[in-house]
């Protein structure tokens, strides 16, 4: 086993590029946790409180299922206050071997991984317009992001490290995005971030007083073609219990690709 990840590790992945599009981004930089034996396991965590990612390819053995079981009870405190995204085959092993130990593992998340090689053009248009956030937007930003980590269930973070995520995003990647209605409210939220010849979606999300208006769907798509246009392939996850959302992503070109699961005790 070792530390550092090569270009066979990223052969791994490519056969799950979207499910696995996250790992690929994070496991050339800087990990608290990095093993992978370049062939059949690659275990990944960048940092609390994002998931630990585990790549396996689908015909993982039992004795290869139970070492990551082993790895997981040895570097992640028996899987304490962490959570992990993997495929379902490997999380049902390590759900039902985890009883055996008294440790109560269940899956919190299905999710489902989609790309949009040709955004379509969304049936209902909404008033409005694109708004792209600068500094002045950061307390604002700082809110959402709150909102979002609360309705999705993801560990939150502090005000402060909010804040500090989302200077970054417009200081560095500025493809931050609002939908702002004719009243000039913000109603919805959308950002990507390019990774080689993919675009991650991210943090789309919209408030509760404004759902079912349509806002989210305009703002995707216009997203989607914004990083399509620039020569990317937009893609993104979802919680794959949310049928709207994911209806939503469909009426806009997204197509399904992958799907996986998150653990956690």
């Amino acid at each position: 086993m070792d530390s550092f990840v090569d270009e066979r590790d990223y052969r791994l992945i490519d056969n799950d590029k979207y499910t696995f599009f996250v790992l690929g981004k994070i496991m050339g930089g800087e990990c608290r946790f990095l093993q992978t034996d370049h062939e059949r396991m690659i275990i990944c965590h960048s940092e609390r409180p994002y998931p630990v990612w585990i790549w396996t390819p689908d015909d993982l053995t039992v004795n290869e299922k139970e070492s990551i079981y082993k790895i997981i009870n040895d570097e992640f405190s028996r899987g304490k206050g962490f959570t992990f995204n993997l495929k379902y085959d490997l999380a049902e092993y390590i759900i039902d071997r985890a009883k055996a130990d008294g440790i109560d593992f269940s899956i919190n998340m299905n999710m489902f991984a989609y790309d949009c090689p040709e955004p379509v053009k969304p049936v209902y248009e909404v008033d409005g317009r694109i708004h792209k956030c600068t500094m002045e937007d950061i307390d604002e930003i700082v809110e959402i992001y709150n909102n979002f980590s609360v309705e999705t269930g993801i560990e939150k973070l502090s005000a402060e490290e909010y804040r500090e995520k989302a200077e970054y995003l417009v200081k560095n990647n500025n493809k931050l995005f609002f939908w702002e209605d004719e009243s000039r409210r913000h109603v919805a939220s959308c950002t990507y971030r390019p990774n080689g010849k993919l675009a991650s979606l991210g943090l789309v999300y919209t408030r509760m007083e404004n759902r079912r208006k349509h806002y989210a769907e305009n703002l995707v798509y216009l997203v989607s073609k914004m990083a399509h246009d620039e020569g990317y392939l937009p893609m993104l996850y979802t919680n794959a219990d949310y049928v709207a959302s994911n209806a939503c992503y469909k009426k806009v070109g997204y197509v399904l690709r992958g799907k996986l699961c998150t653990i956690a005790t």
